[in-house]
């Protein structure tokens, strides 16, 4: 790619001609141009389209006044494609569809349009690579910025190069991303560069102190001469930071224009689509001829045809910012009507809101309908702009303080907590209304919840359920649950009394026996009463909440906002894992559908800490990714639960170590009880695993004498094998125990396998070994039958019989190993090796150097999955699979999927 206009751009254009290169041999490549406005990135990016005549190039300009409208660049990025939409997997079709407005339906999962669009261009891609330019990405849409930072991250063998231009220090979705930086001109081309554009002869020293000041910034060079004075000449430069001096020369500049071309230029300022039809009949609705567009083409500013486009968005803001308020008012108007309110009603609407410059509730209205079809379509942060705006223009105070509390809730789904704080403090400025600040309190305690502290998230609950209560008894009774929930992940040694506290102002039952109601009366009475009292009330909420039908449209019931977190923590309680399992999977699709993301990090981490049990860590693996993910896409913090979990499972010392002591700190901190004691039982997974029986039983005993709601049936099984293993026969007995008291109550396989598995530990009965063994094998709980051939096996070589402990010992390693438990698999190969049988230890290069992906698509590939199947389950395009099937089969020695299984087997 030759740099025909560009002084000084050598190593620039080579590095992005490389990228259509790479692209043009079926390689994917992705980069991010940094740098100060002006500095020449819209000029490299306008080079790169222009000499990739045989790709299919598509671009999209975020703009700052486009930031509210869900979904607005990414469908401009995906608008040359579009006939491909018929060809995706129907829930792709459906998603994107929706996303787009070209389909009426729920709102649909964030990362399913992400796939969408990572098919969509790969099958575009096909037919000949694709370039994808994103100027000003800073700018884009919040949802379409974080599809669009999904897509890159997933792009390997699809033909397709993205490339986003962004400021520095401004945020941005694509951080982590390969960046090239672009700097001003070296001194000898921007002098060249400056003289270029001068009118005539300058002093050397005056130019000299131009070419210092701008940085070499080709923009400033350019433009900046054409608006001197004859006294910035002499002066030799105009004060004030460069992107203000830049934006001045434009205005200069357009302030020369007759006053219909400057109105010309500033429709098409206010219209972000760049949509010619809509700046034409917007021209003639205000009146202006043909002749403002010929003096506007003249200026050079901006060019027409089917897109309008500026020279440099510099040139859109100083359009805008210069013109007066009635020329705004008016063009927003006038866009307004030309603008089909069927086809664009939320653009429709926006633009009148613009226009109106005082309160009107026929626009706050039409705002307010706009912000629900955005959130049907998953997006919050414009359904939350929408409904702000909406309340600023509301002429009633009392109806302005519903609308800014409707957008609060909308910024604390979207993950915008700050920013959900200040418009509740806007609501509380309306009328005296006790339902409305019961509201106020509790979305406030909920904010709480999310932010992690549950000490204050609990107390502030239970005030706003009291203040509910007269008023509307139902969501008081959700809110007292709400707050129950946040009392059970407050409580510990650090915050005593909250549980108790929590459970004395649960109301009393209702006849009506709803699925709420019967949660928050359980839990209240497990707290006061203990576990055997409470245990048949346990499980009829727990069936009630499983069996529960819950809509995609039912973003307001009661499992979804108050009873989903405790509903898992019952079904753990009571021994249901497959409960569990269902809950948490219901959870991720409510998030997911309804665009929670903050909400989505809980019930991922839930989810996967329930899949550490079935021993399936590359489903656990796959979540924790997507809680960074989230993290990174919202700004707030990773949860990291259960990566925690997951390293101590995999007994990955150094990483587990390092988060168990981050998370025991942070709850402190935050008065969050009930995690620190989870990292504490990750603590007693990891030495248990490691053999460090003495610091596994410390760590299992502290969780277990708290007796923490859902964790004692986790950490009693580690407290019975560490003791037994440090000769504490009292500890064991205490397990045995409290096993019998909770399976007389609650006889489930899981619970069985647990106590008999203790009684052997206690009294080296084989009878109850093999009992535990068949308790968990009718059981999801895989990890735990491993373990239990583990333990059988270690007691039979110290019996001293090592003929049947190999047999149980290679079951527990070929089992364990699989899994990824690596810890727990070198207990059963040192104690193989004990027996005197020979075993290879596991090594990282175990399948032939596979990669992790390539390991994790040859297992779904040898389990019977498709491309397509294996890319939906992986979020990456159907060409990355059979690209990573490629690899993998190269390296296996292989020429088909069929010989995958055989494949596979030999070489773990």
């Amino acid at each position: 790619m030759a740099a025909r206009g560009l002084r000084g751009r050598q190593q620039e254009t080579a590095v992005l001609a490389a990228l259509v290169i790479s692209a043009r041999t079926g390689r994917s490549e992705v980069l991010v141009l940094r740098g100060e406005p002006g500095v020449g990135k819209s000029a490299l990016l306008d080079e790169l389209a222009a000499d990739s005549d045989s790709c299919a190039v598509t671009r999209t300009v975020g703009i700052e006044s486009e930031m509210e409208l869900a979904y607005a660049g990414l469908h401009q990025l995906c608008l040359p494609f579009l006939d491909g939409v018929e060809r995706l997997p129907r829930p792709q079709h459906d998603a994107l569809s929706t996303a787009f407005g070209m389909l009426a339906g729920p709102a649909p999962d964030r990362f399913l349009v992400g796939l969408a669009v990572l098919s969509l261009l790969s099958d575009a891609a096909a037919k000949r690579p694709v370039i994808c330019i994103v100027d000003d990405a800073h700018w884009l849409d919040h949802v379409s910025a974080q599809v669009l930072a999904f897509v890159a991250r997933r792009l390997a063998a699809e033909s397709v190069v993205m490339i986003f231009s962004v400021r520095n220090g401004v945020d941005h979705e694509f951080t982590g991303l390969s960046e090239l930086e672009v700097r001003g001109l070296g001194e000898d081309d921007a002098r060249a560069l400056l003289e270029s554009v001068l009118p005539g002869p300058i002093d050397p020293r005056i130019r000299d102190r131009i070419v210092a000041e701008t940085y070499g910034n080709p923009l400033a060079l350019l433009e900046l001469p054409r608006a001197w004075s004859p006294t910035d000449l002499v002066d030799g430069f105009s004060h004030g930071p460069l992107t203000n001096r830049i934006e001045e020369g434009f205005v200069r500049r357009i302030e020369e224009l007759p006053a219909d071309t400057r109105m010309l230029l500033l429709i098409a300022a206010a219209e972000p689509l760049g949509d010619a039809t809509l700046l034409w009949r917007a021209a003639e609705q205000l009146g202006l001829g043909a002749d403002p567009a010929a003096g506007a083409i003249q200026s050079g500013l901006i060019t027409f045809g089917q897109h309008v486009r500026f020279r440099h968005p510099l040139v859109r803001s100083a359009a805008y910012r210069m013109a007066s308020l009635p020329d705004r008012l008016a063009v927003h108007q006038a866009l307004a009507d030309v603008t089909d309110p069927e086809l664009s009603p939320e653009r429709r609407a926006w633009h009148r809101a613009q226009a109106t410059a005082r309160p009107d509730e026929d626009v706050a209205a039409e705002l307010e309908s706009s912000a629900l079809r955005a959130q049907n379509r998953g997006g919050l942060t414009a359904a939350a702009e929408f409904l702000e705006r909406s309340a600023e223009l509301t002429p009633d105070p009392a109806r302005r303080a519903e609308r800014s509390l409707a957008a609060a809730a909308a910024k604390r789904s979207a993950g915008a907590m700050d920013e959900a704080l200040r418009l509740l403090s806007a609501s509380e400025a309306g009328p005296p209304d006790p339902v409305r600040a019961a509201d106020i309190e509790r979305l406030r305690g909920q904010i709480a919840f999310d932010q992690g502290r549950a000490r204050d998230a609990a107390r502030t609950l239970l005030g706003a359920a009291r203040q509910l209560e007269p008023h509307e008894p139902e969501q008081a009774r959700l809110t007292f649950l709400e707050a129950m929930s946040a009392a059970i992940w407050a409580s510990g040694p650090e915050v005593p009394g909250i549980l108790a506290l929590a459970a004395d102002a649960a109301p009393a039952p209702v006849d009506s026996d709803p699925p709420a109601d019967l949660l928050l009366q359980a839990l209240a009475l497990r707290i006061r009463s203990g576990y055997p009292a409470a245990a048949a009330q346990l499980t009829k909420a727990l069936e009630r909440a499983r069996h529960e039908t819950i809509g995609a449209d039912d973003v307001d019931s009661w499992l979804w906002l108050a009873g989903s977190r405790a509903a898992g923590i019952v079904a753990i309680e009571v021994w249901d894992l497959e409960a569990g399992l269902e809950l948490a999977a219901r959870q991720d699709r409510m998030a997911r559908e309804t665009g929670a993301l903050v909400q989505l990090q809980y019930s991922l981490n839930f989810h996967a800490n329930l899949e550490c049990l079935t021993g399936d860590l590359t489903a656990v693996a796959s979540r924790v990714e997507a809680d960074r993910q989230i993290a990174v896409a919202t700004g707030n913090p990773r949860l990291g639960y259960a990566g925690m979990m997951l390293a101590a499972f995999r007994g990955d010392e150094a990483t587990a170590t390092k988060l168990i002591e981050a998370t025991i700190q942070q709850a402190a901190a935050q008065e969050q009880g009930r995690m620190g004691m989870f990292a504490t039982l990750a603590s007693a997974v990891l030495h248990n695993g490691l053999g460090q029986y003495d610091a596994a039983r410390e760590a299992a005993l502290r969780v277990f004498d708290q007796d923490v709601i859902g964790y004692g049936v986790l950490a009693v099984g580690e407290l019975a094998e560490a003791a037994s293993r440090t000769g504490d026969t009292d500890h064991v007995e205490s397990a045995l125990n409290w096993l019998t008291e909770r399976t007389t109550a609650t006889p489930t396989d899981w619970g069985h396998g647990q106590r008999t598995r203790a009684q052997a530990l206690l009294n080296g009965d084989e009878n109850a070994y093999r009992a535990s063994i068949d308790h968990f094998d009718r059981t999801v709980l895989r990890v735990e039958s491993a373990r239990a051939h583990l333990l059988y096996g270690e007691w039979l070589r110290r019996e001293g019989r090592r003929v049947d402990a190999r047999e149980q010992l290679r079951t527990a390693h070929e089992q364990l190993t699989a899994m990824g438990l690596d810890a727990f698999a070198d207990r059963a190969r040192h104690e193989l090796l004990a027996t005197g049988e020979t075993v290879r230890k596991r090594r990282p290069d175990t399948h032939n150097d596979l990669t992790a992906q390539e390991a994790q698509i040859a297992g779904l590939a040898r389990d019977g999955l498709t491309n397509p199947e294996i890319a939906a389950q992986l979020f990456i395009s159907p060409r990355t699979v059979e690209w990573h099937l490629r690899k993998t089969f190269s390296k296996l020695g292989i020429t088909s999927r069929r010989q995958l299984r055989t494949a596979l087997a030999r070489s773990a």
